[in-house]
Parts: structure tokens; C-alpha cells; sequence
């Protein structure tokens, strides 16, 4: 049973995503695992700022396990993680050591708005966790 590792925020809610999760959902027995990785709050902002921020995430959470659902796959679960994404993947993938993910799949904003591919962090979970990475970019709008 293929079991994808779907990592996203701002961009969990994205057709560019979808698209690619309905290629894997091709296979009946596909599991979906989401995490998102909550925003941590920018300087100068208030921690209302942040608790909304957890807010927004954790509806975006909810929203796309329920569309995931609708594509037929076997199982779709989720959670909230840190705000350091290399950090919630990895503690992710430390919980779930007895069932392993066969592929990442890491959504982010277009270079240029995107804080996660400023960071490099498509390479750094390549490297870190050793598990292909599929990494799909939201168009530009």
C-alpha cells in the first residue's frame, strides 16, 4: 500500500496539489498522510496573530482531508506540526517509523513569495530524511 506524506500550508488548497494527488490515488490503496506546518508568526506580531494563523491552518487541515477523501484512496489522516518544516517532517516521520512513507510530497508558495523554497527546503528533506520528494509549486497568480 503506497503511503504519500502530503506537506503544505498556505498552498494545501491548490489544484496544482491536487493534481498530483490524484495521480497517486490512481492506486485504490493509497494513504494519505497531510501535515501542515503552522506559520510561525512574522516579527512584530501579536500572538492573536499566530493563534489565528493555527486557526487558518487547521481549517485548511480539515478541508483538504475531506477533498483527498473524495478521490477515492484508502485512508486520509492529517495533522497540525511545528512551524520549522523540516522539523514537523521529521517528527512525523520519527512517529510513524513502523509504517514508512514510500514519497513526500512538499507543496509551496512560487519561488519569490515562498519562504520554503528561500530556505531551500525542497533539498534540505531530501537529504534529511532520505524518502523521494515530489516538490510542486502553486502557479503564479
Amino acid at each position: 500500500m503506497p503511503r504519500y506524506l502530503v506537506v503544505a500550508n498556505l498552498t494545501l488548497g491548490g489544484e496544482h496539489l491536487l493534481d498530483v494527488l490524484r495521480e497517486r490515488a490512481e492506486d485504490p490503496e493509497a494513504r494519505f498522510h497531510v501535515l501542515v506546518p503552522t506559520s510561525a508568526a512574522p516579527d512584530g506580531f501579536h500572538v492573536h496573530d499566530e493563534e489565528e494563523a493555527t486557526i487558518d491552518a487547521h481549517r485548511r487541515l480539515k478541508e483538504s482531508m475531506r477533498r483527498f477523501g473524495e478521490l477515492g484512496v484508502k485512508e486520509v489522516t492529517g495533522e497540525l506540526g511545528s512551524s520549522r518544516p523540516n522539523d514537523a517532517i521529521g517528527d512525523v516521520i520519527r512517529a510513524n517509523s513502523h509504517d514508512t512513507f514510500d514519497e513526500i510530497i512538499l507543496s509551496t508558495l512560487p519561488a519569490g513569495p515562498s519562504k520554503w523554497i528561500a530556505m531551500d527546503l525542497p533539498h534540505r528533506v531530501e537529504r534529511a530524511h532520505g524518502i523521494p520528494l515530489t516538490h510542486v509549486e502553486a502557479p503564479k497568480s
